[in-house]
């Protein structure tokens, strides 16, 4: 009996300490939960702080504002923290953060602003700048054609004094449009096929050139019209012609006519002659005729 019985003790001693080291076991164990317990806490503290700071809301909005739901699966946390690091690298690159950017943004949009208004202001003024240019050509275009058709009259008139017969015309020639048109000369002498001017001889280019002068010159005539030695190309025959043609246009217009020439039939013509000579070596000497007068004074005589 007391064998069993100092068996049954050992037997609840050996329990006993067993117990003991469970228990111990147990403590620690509970310890170590509270400390992970309380760490967890400090945690979730720090990362609700953290939450504030960045996202500037409550923890307890988070799930909403990324579209999650209590029975949404959560994505996989590899995945998650992938894209967060290359979201940081993209900010990074992005550099820092402009804090002027609201204020350089209105003044932007201030600049943008009077850009396009001084665009529109020169669009405008573009297009009245056209509207101009339109109709002065318009403008510049019918004038060039009354005045070109006025020319065109006298000197066909002109041709046919000169010439005693024949015809001519001024055309407009290579385009359309008279402001960038040509002007070609069509001259038929008499007893000739109708020729460019570059066809005729010298004296015939001469006295068609002297009716185109004179034509331009009838339609807008000037006080005083000086000609250097136009009659120098020009036979006898057609200085007559070219001296009526002065004696007839002195006569319908006011211009007086100087004429700087060595021709002695067309001297014979003018009413008054100056000339230069040199009476000494070294000394000019200007010469006045009255030939006008002279011709009065022979006609009392006779």
């Amino acid at each position: 009996m007391l064998a069993a019985g100092e068996h049954a003790l050992a037997e609840a001693d050996r329990a006993a300490r067993a117990a003991h080291d469970a228990l111990s076991a147990a403590r620690e164990a509970a310890a170590r939960a509270e400390e992970r317990h309380e760490g967890v806490k400090r945690r979730l503290a720090d990362l609700a702080a953290e939450i504030r700071e960045i996202l500037e809301t409550e923890p307890e909005t988070l799930a909403g504002l990324a579209g999650f739901t209590a029975d949404t699966p959560l994505p996989d946390i590899a995945e998650i923290e992938a894209e967060l690091e290359k979201l940081k690298r993209d900010r990074e690159r992005l550099g820092a953060v402009n804090l002027r950017a609201d204020e350089e943004l209105r003044e932007v949009e201030t600049q943008h602003a009077t850009l396009v208004t001084e665009r529109d202001d020169l669009v405008e003024a573009i297009k009245r700048l056209r509207q101009g240019i339109q109709s002065l050509n318009r403008e510049a275009r019918e004038r060039l054609l009354a005045s070109f058709s006025v020319v065109n009259s006298h000197f066909q008139h002109l041709f046919t004094e000169l010439f005693g017969g024949g015809t001519a015309e001024l055309q407009l020639v290579e385009n359309d449009d008279p402001l960038e048109a040509g002007l070609e000369i069509l001259a038929k002498p008499p007893g000739k096929k109708p020729a460019t001017l570059s066809l005729l001889s010298g004296g015939e280019q001469a006295l068609t050139a002297l009716a185109l002068i004179f034509a331009v010159f009838l339609t807008n005539p000037a006080p005083i019209c000086v000609l250097d030695e136009v009659d120098a190309p020009l036979d006898d025959y057609n200085v007559d012609r070219f001296c009526d043609l002065l004696d007839e246009m002195s006569k319908s217009t006011d211009t007086r006519f100087i004429i700087i020439t060595h021709n002695p039939i067309t001297m014979a013509r003018m009413d008054r002659l100056f000339g230069v000579t040199m009476a000494e070596r070294g000394v000019s000497q200007l010469v006045s005729v009255d030939l006008e007068g002279a011709v009065k004074i022979r006609d009392a005589v006779a």
